[in-house]
This record gives structure tokens, sequence and C-alpha cells, in this order.
């Protein structure tokens, strides 16, 4: 939140000085008047600060930001404290000036102690103890449950950030300004708005360079949530970026090329979707490895016992791609088509030692990119938030960046 001027309460602090007692007279050279007005030179230019919100002020709004100015003299230091955390704050070039970065709790306690320091060396100290209002939000935040299950785990290049909330968020902008990610190696990136505000997925324009860290900081303290209600909690998680495992899936020539780091590692005979129905065509796009599992009993959705085209089978070592029931995994039988034809359902079969392979490398996170089919995989279909057009994307952002 921007603010021009500040339109509260200024606390002005005690100076340190010389009280001084002017007498008329015409005393040319006298030496006590001479003292006198180096001891009016020395209290001129001792610092002052000021303190906005004032102390004593009550009801502030938690997203107003602490300001803090100095004249005759630079800050040297400045400690705002709000529920028992330090709130971090930013200076002018010049240091005359400081802004609280983030929000404050709601209904709280605060206070602030400013140390200024003139072109002396003299320091001045001024404090202030205000209280905030609003209502403490009832909104809870969390990431996505894969993330979270697997958050010791190195994630691939393609890596999306998701946090979900289970109630529509109302302010999305003032959220979404709180919502900071801190890569090793910076890249652009953006957040987009999924499930009427509900969702929101933070992902690279392009994917993210490998091995490095990437922190998330969502500074969701004093963040308006809506009807006066504010946020009472951050959020933070770390994510360490492996190696760029990306796998070049095609379709039509049935084969499978895994790259790490850019160079080719393996290739892998496969039979994707059969496409006797849309249903059975495998998606073409850009996918990413999601979950995986050692086995997973893999239905027909929609059919029961008896009908046409009902299967019940046990699948190993198996690494989903989408929520469309498509994963990469080892095939039950038919190996015959491996290379040759294709024969599932929608899933990609591969031998039982490259599907080992592949189970023991994958990373959440790792980009499968499909080509070979008219089926194209939704942006929204599990973590294929690639497939969406950059312009797009940003479109999505509550701040269009």
């Amino acid at each position: 939140m921007h603010v021009d001027s500040i339109r509260t309460h200024w606390a002005l602090s005690a100076v340190t000085g010389t009280a001084l007692v002017m007498t008329a007279g015409c005393g040319g050279g006298n030496r006590a008047a001479g003292e006198s007005a180096e001891k009016v030179k020395a209290a001129a230019s001792a610092a002052h600060v000021m303190i906005a919100p004032g102390n004593g002020t009550s009801a502030v709004r938690p997203d107003q930001p602490v300001i803090v100015r100095a004249t005759s003299g630079r800050l040297a230091a400045v400690v705002l404290e709000s529920g028992g955390r330090r709130v971090p704050g930013d200076y002018s070039r010049d240091r005359t000036e400081w802004r609280s970065r983030w929000g404050l709790e709601p209904a709280a306690q605060i206070s602030v102690r400013a140390v200024a320091r003139n072109a002396d060396g003299r320091t001045t100290t001024a404090v202030s103890g205000f209280r905030t209002g609003g209502t403490p939000s009832t909104v809870t935040m969390s990431q996505d449950p894969i993330l979270e299950e697997r958050r010791k785990e190195t994630y691939g290049v393609g890596l999306p950030i998701i946090l979900n909330f289970d109630k529509t968020i109302k302010d999305r902008a003032a959220v979404e300004k709180a919502l900071q990610v801190i890569a090793d190696k910076p890249i652009e990136g953006a957040w987009h708005w999924f499930d009427e505000g509900k969702q929101v997925v933070y992902r690279p324009k392009f994917f993210w360079p490998a091995h490095q860290t990437i922190r998330l900081v969502a500074h969701l303290t004093g963040v308006p949530f809506g009807d006066g209600t504010f946020g009472t909690k951050d959020f933070t998680r770390t994510y360490r970026i492996g190696k760029a495992q990306i796998s070049h899936l095609n379709i039509a020539g049935h084969h499978m090329r895994v790259d790490w780091d850019g160079e080719p590692v393996r290739t892998i005979p496969i039979s994707a979707g059969n496409g006797e129905s849309r249903e059975y065509t495998t998606t073409s796009g850009i996918h990413l490895n999601m979950e995986k599992d050692e086995d997973v009993w893999m239905t027909s959705p929609g059919r029961g016992p008896g009908d046409a085209g009902y299967y019940h089978e046990l699948i190993h070592y198996a690494v989903r791609v989408s929520n469309a029931g498509e994963y990469l995994h080892q095939t039950p039988g038919e190996e015959d088509c491996l290379g040759n034809r294709n024969c599932s359902h929608g899933c990609i079969r591969q031998p039982a030692s490259d599907a080992i392979w592949y189970y023991k490398h994958s990373q959440p996170g790792d980009p499968v990119i499909a080509t070979g089919t008219d089926r194209q995989v939704e942006p929204d279909n599990g973590w294929s938030f690639y497939q969406m057009p950059w312009r797009k994307w940003l479109k999505g952002s509550a701040l269009h960046r």
C-alpha cells in the first residue's frame, strides 16, 4: 500500500540538547554570548525522529505502512515488532525515511523504536506504541497435497508452486503482492488464479534453471482477505530443484527420449493410447510428473463389471502426469506393442526395466512433452500449467505481471 504523506499522528522523539537563556545586549565579543551561540548551533543540529502511527494511536489498519522519518540526521536503526515478530522495512537512499515492507497483525499491540544520528555522530531515540484494528481472518491456506507430502524431495525444473485457500479470496491483488518467490537463479515468472479465487499457482515463463533452491514466503499477516478481516499468519516453504529431467514422448513413433541437463540418457520403447476413442487417446502437450506409486489399481471410469470396456488391473511403477488417469508405468502385458503400436487405454506403457528406471529417477515437476495426437492436455488438467500461453497466463494474475 503506497502512502504519499503521513496521515496519522506523529510521535516526536525527545532530543538531547542544551537549554539556553538569551539576554539582550550589544556586547560584541562577549565570551558568554559566544558560548551561547555555539550551544544554539549544537542544539539545532541534533537529529529529530518522527514515527507514524503516533504513540497511543488505535484502530490502525494492519495493511497501513509504518513510516519513520528523520530530520537533521539519518536513521541508524529501526525496529518494528508486531505480535512478537520483527517486521522488515526499507530505507530511502539517503536513510532519512523507513517504511515497513509487510503487514501487521490485526488487533495487536505494535511497538516501534528508531535511532537517528546527526552529522556529529550524536544519536536520538524515539519510540511509538499503537494498536491495530481489524478482525483476524479465518481463511486457511495450504500448498498442494503432493508438494506437502514430498517436501523433502528434489523437484523438477517445471515445478509449479500451488497454494489452495479454503474460501474465495476477494482481494486477490493484495494477496498476490504478499507472495514472494526467491530463487538462487532468478527467472521471469508469474501467479495465475484458478477455481474462482481459491487457488493460485506460480510458474516461470519457461522452466526453472536446474540445481538451485527456491524459497516461497507468503507474507499473509495483515493482508486484507475481505469483509474487514486480515491474515494472521505467514507461510514459508523451500524447494530444491534437481537435475533438468525432460522427457520427449513421440506417440506416433512409439518411443520416449529422456534428457538430463540437456543430454540424452535413455531412449525407451513405449505404447500409448490406442486412439479408438477420445477417452483412449493419450494427450499431447506439456505435462509434469506429479505423484508416483509402485502399485496402482486402475479401473475404467464410469464402467462396472460386465460393462463393455471395463477393466480393473494392478499396475506397477506408475508415475502420474495428469488428472485424466494418464500414467507412465510398466506394461501389464502385450510386450509386442512396445515400440510398435499404441495399445493402452491412454497411459504410457514401458518395459519393466525402463519403467523401474524411470520411476526411480522421477521428480515431481519433471516435464513430459508429448507429441503425436490431436488431443491436447488442458492447462488445468493436473499440473499441465505450461500448456497455457504466457500472455494468457499473465491475464490470470491479479497484478497482470
